[in-house]
């Protein structure tokens, strides 16, 4: 059975720093595409950062120069560092990856279950 496990939420000051990790458990044959996403308490999911299978990466406006995504695929990985956090970037975080589970099959999106972040001082 195919599991995310992510890991590396908290609380921080304004102006920290974390890096969220998230980790496939289970034999997959690849992953495609790599995201992380984001809901704010009352607000809606929303993707922050991808990375494709190629490592092109694309950034939501309200994150680009402050977060990185990367990939280690010899450890089917995705992580995103997080520097110069505000208060509004406090909001549940969610990896969701594209999982090709035999050779040959379509990409299969799976959700991890979300790790806290909470910027305040």
């Amino acid at each position: 059975q195919v599991q995310l496990v992510e890991s590396g939420g908290g609380l921080v000051q304004p102006g920290g720093s974390l890096r969220l990790s998230c980790a496939v458990s289970g034999s997959i044959f690849s992953i495609n595409a790599m995201a992380w996403y984001r809901q704010a308490p009352g607000r809606q999911r929303e993707v922050v950062a991808a990375v494709d299978s190629s490592g092109s990466t694309w950034y939501s406006d309200s994150v680009k120069g402050r977060f990185t995504i990367s990939r280690d695929d010899t450890k089917n990985t995705v992580f995103l560092q997080m520097t110069s956090l505000k208060p509004e970037d406090t909001a549940v975080y969610y990896c969701h990856l594209q999982i090709r589970l035999q050779p040959g099959g379509g990409g299969m999106p799976f959700w991890g279950k979300g790790t806290l972040v909470t910027v305040s001082s």
